[in-house]
């Protein structure tokens, strides 16, 4: 093994660690100390003795490390590792018959060594080099469980490391891949990330470097610390700061900053005002938009009118894709009706004025053609129930304020039926009173009453007491 010029297999470098780990153990110096006063025919001084053993330590490990560099072994893999590790170990780590080509011992037992060892550069170099992939390192893994532990550990210390020396975003970087890997986050080390997290993309002076970077750093800190309002704040305003200077530039990565600071910090306005902003700069360019989008910027914004009239122009658009089902199917033709009637009173509600009055005369004739399929299908309540619900008001359209009359007479002549002769006579009468308004020749339409009278729930016509 001290031929340099021999090869040493795994084995009998395994078996010769043992060995003399056993024979120098400080612990239990077994029969050797006394063999060796025996050769000499005379007591081995405890100092010799002490100072012997270290130095035939030190030249063991020295030999290893040398037929490590020459094997281009790891820190995990290095026989020296095992050496060491064997010496301290109290049960024995290195067992020569099962020694493997890649390291004396199991992977999680050398890296824990290095840690304990204050060697954590070690073995994350080695580790680095063997699994370059650090988003991949995550406790749950199989390929990463057994050094999980020790990893993390050293990833805390280098993270703390790199913070007294200013290195914000690997310190940050450092600490998110040991929570990863299992590790719970200590008060020293809650604090150094804040303080890595309100320098992070900044230079020495203090003042700003790259925004992406302090924008990555922050989020790693804010994973860290979630309940920690000073860093959600930070973040939050620095998306917002970036969002506002690439709006233009840029407009889908200012969205996106937008959005993550309303994730950060629900309900920010400055972050919702900026979708919004980008919200109107859509509807400007009439470009493809969601409905929830476009009716929540309206909610914020009633004023906005843009917003008002696509989205008044939307419902309009959609109740005339509206088709009735065939009429040997009268439930899906009356849902269809109902449907279109719907979509439209919220057409007429948000509509701008220049195309109010068109979608008005769709509503009217969507209710129209309502009625009258209630009226053949349906029984005469169905009837008076829509007319109640103030869509069409009488004198607007005759066929409708005569379908309503015959709906009034029919549903008398079922209450007299009913022995309801009190309701029969509000009935007539309610007919009488929508019959004496209608001309001696009905048109389709009549008269408008004008724009206020003709939205629902402007004023009371008094219609409502016909019932």
């Amino acid at each position: 093994m001290s031929e340099e010029g021999r090869h040493t297999d795994a084995s009998t470098a395994a078996l010769a660690i043992v060995l003399w780990a056993h024979l120098l153990d400080e612990e239990d110096l077994s029969d050797f100390h006394g063999l060796l006063s025996e050769r000499r025919d005379t007591p081995v001084p405890e100092k010799l003795w002490e100072e012997a053993r270290r130095h035939l330590h030190g030249r063991i490990a020295d030999l290893l490390h040398a037929l490590d560099v020459r094997a281009g072994r790891d820190a995990l893999a290095a026989w020296r590792t095992a050496w060491e590790a064997e010496c301290d170990a109290i049960d024995p780590v290195v067992v020569p018959s099962a020694a493997d080509p890649d390291g004396l011992m199991p992977l999680g037992l050398a890296a824990g060594h290095l840690v304990r060892h204050s060697r954590r550069i070690d073995l994350l170099d080695a580790y680095t080099a063997r699994h370059p992939d650090t988003t991949a390192w995550t406790v749950d893994a199989p390929d990463h469980r057994a050094c999980a532990d020790a990893l993390a550990q050293a990833l805390s210390g280098r993270g703390q490391d790199r913070v007294r020396v200013g290195e914000w975003t690997s310190a940050l970087s450092d600490f998110s891949t040991a929570a990863r890997l299992g590790r719970a986050l200590g008060a020293e080390e809650q604090q150094a990330i804040r303080r890595a997290a309100a320098n992070v993309g900044r230079t020495n002076t203090g003042r700003g470097n790259s925004p992406v970077t302090r924008i990555q750093g922050l989020d790693l800190a804010h994973a860290l610390l979630p309940q920690n309002p000073i860093v959600a704040a930070e973040l939050t305003a620095e998306l917002v700061r970036q969002g506002r200077r690439v709006f233009k530039s840029d407009p889908a990565q200012s969205r996106r900053r937008f959005a993550r600071a309303l994730e950060v910090t629900p309900g920010d306005t400055d972050a919702r005002s900026g979708l919004d902003d980008h919200l109107r700069a859509d509807l400007d360019r009439g470009d493809k938009l969601s409905v929830d989008d476009v009716r929540g910027l309206l909610e914020r914004d009633p004023e906005c009118v843009s917003a008002r009239k696509w989205l008044g122009d939307h419902y309009a658009e959609l109740a005339m894709t509206v088709t009735a089902a065939p009429d040997t199917d009268t439930d899906d033709t009356r849902t269809t009706l109902e449907r279109r009637v719907e979509l439209l009173i919220l057409a007429v509600d948000i509509a701008d004025p220049v195309r109010n009055s068109r979608v008005r005369e769709q509503l009217d004739t969507a209710v129209l053609l309502l009625a009258e399929h209630l009226e053949a299908t349906a029984s005469p309540s169905d009837v008076i129930d829509l007319f109640l619900r103030d869509l069409i008001r009488t004198g607007v359209s005759a066929r409708f304020d005569q379908t309503v009359e015959s709906a009034y007479l029919n549903r008398a002549q079922e209450r007299e039926r009913a022995g309801d002769p009190g309701g029969a006579r509000r009935d007539r009468a309610c007919a009488e009173r929508i019959g004496a308004g209608l001309p001696a020749q009905g048109l389709l339409f009549g008269p408008s009453p004008g724009p206020h009278a003709r939205r629902p729930g402007r004023e009371d016509t008094g219609q409502e007491a016909l019932f």
